[in-house]
């Protein structure tokens, strides 16, 4: 008699194969290959369920409609992300780097509700309970309704959410507790599965609003399976430079609100304090105008931010000039690059080029590109623009200037910080906008020449 032959698949693509492997050969994740006939065969038998009562499926005219009430965690710039505030039952996952400040920010999101008198259980499988404190004496997060637990056992955590009862859970990390029910060491992809599978059943039965943190690979992906994201209902990711203070969280996934927002904050000694209007971090300070600066106006999510964009330019005598860039990308300024010397007659082909942000700021939208350009330019003929000068726009290779996206924002968001003129799609071309710009440089004396000429 034949014997029967097993298949396996992977539980992230679907790829398939006769024998079990630790790493997928579709997609290249490890350990996500399991049993796939073990899996049919528990579900060969499964019968109907006669439903009754409240299960039964009804028109969604009648469902209830704001049933949940948000409550605010005392952080705006968090609310904000959240899209105002926790939602009962949540379950939201926190991602970043080691040593951004996740579990800083966590623990002051407990601190903040337990002041409400929300009663908010702590778990961390990272650190101690003694270490923990440390940590909340030293950021003034210190409350009698904020119990502190050290457990990497599921099963001890769901005891302590019976006898705490907590309004708020948060468990730091997911990849460090384990199941004793299930095979593999913590952080596997059959116990992360496992993990937040049963804290999000406990959210939704519960209605406890749950934040989790969670790891991140080296290429900065979400450590586990890629089910873990899909479970949960919010996924927020919290970035920032380890050489400034300067934090973001972003929302990934979000089911109760955009996902477009940007919430700041600054990293300090005394913990970490948001930041509702950060207009001034990204711009310079000099008294007197500088050559091979240009503001422009960028947007994070939905908040317009200011940013200065700084270039300079050098006399170089070897073969291949430099070009190094910093927040920006450095493809797109060598197309920048090549744009304004054909089609503006600025020639740099035989000078190194460094461009650069203030504080760190990280450009990726090409409504940057005409303030990169004017930076440039300034640079290169060593004549500053007025205080009052923005620039947004994008920039094509025929030299053409587009309306940015957002750009009426971006305008008003300028006025507001009291820039009197903004070079934008209105120019139309690149040696309009330099023409402008340049006519700001000169003294009443030149433009009265330059106009009679």
């Amino acid at each position: 008699m034949a014997r029967p032959q097993s298949s396996y698949r992977c539980t992230e693509c679907g790829w398939t194969s006769i024998k079990w492997v630790g790493r997928c050969g579709e997609c290249q994740s490890w350990g996500t290959v399991e049993d796939a006939s073990a899996a049919t065969a528990s579900t060969r038998g499964t019968a109907s369920i006669a439903v009754t009562g409240n299960r039964i499926a009804r028109p969604i005219t009648e469902a209830r409609s704001g049933s949940f009430q948000r409550w605010q965690t005392g952080i705006g710039e968090f609310d904000r992300v959240l899209g105002g505030g926790i939602v009962p039952g949540a379950a939201v996952l926190l991602s970043g780097e080691p040593g951004v400040g996740k579990s800083t920010l966590l623990l002051e999101v407990a601190s903040r509700a337990a002041a409400m008198g929300k009663r908010v259980l702590y778990v961390s499988a990272e650190e101690s309970v003694d270490q923990v404190r440390l940590r909340a004496e030293r950021t003034g997060a210190m409350h009698d309704d904020l119990f502190l637990a050290s457990e990497v056992d599921l099963g001890v955590i769901l005891g302590q959410i019976e006898q705490v009862q907590p309004d708020l859970l948060i468990a730091d990390s997911v990849q460090t507790i384990s199941s004793a029910s299930i095979d593999g060491i913590a952080g596997g992809t059959s116990q992360v599965r496992e993990v937040a599978s049963t804290l999000i059943r406990v959210a939704k039965q519960k209605a406890l609003p749950v934040l989790i943190v969670g790891h991140v690979t080296k290429d900065g992906t979400i450590a586990g399976p890629r089910l873990l994201e899909h479970l949960v209902d919010v996924v927020c990711h919290f970035e920032g430079d380890r050489q400034t203070a300067l934090r973001f969280v972003r929302a990934l996934k979000n089911r109760f609100g955009p996902t477009d927002e940007v919430g700041c904050f600054d990293m300090a000694g005394d913990g970490i304090h948001e930041v509702p209007d950060p207009s001034g971090l990204f711009m310079s300070r000099n008294a007197a105008p500088v050559s091979g600066t240009c503001i422009t106006v960028a947007m994070e999510g939905r908040r317009a931010l200011p940013v200065e964009i700084q270039a300079l330019v050098v006399p170089s005598s070897a073969p291949q000039p430099r070009r190094v860039v910093n927040g920006v990308d450095a493809s797109r300024v060598a197309m920048l690059l090549a744009v304004l010397e054909r089609r503006a007659g600025i020639k740099l082909s035989d000078a190194d080029v460094y461009v650069s942000t203030v504080g760190g700021m990280k450009l990726t939208e090409p409504g940057a590109d005409l303030a990169i350009v004017l930076a440039l330019a300034s640079a290169a003929r060593d004549r500053p623009y007025p205080h009052t000068l923005a620039a947004i726009g994008e920039i094509s290779l025929a030299g053409e200037i587009r309306a940015a996206t957002g750009a009426k924002q971006r305008a008003n968001e300028a006025g507001r910080l009291g820039f009197t003129t903004v070079l934008g799609a209105d120019a139309e071309h690149l040696r309009e906008a330099l023409r402008v710009a340049f006519s700001m440089t000169q003294s009443p004396r030149e433009r009265e020449l330059d106009a009679a000429f």
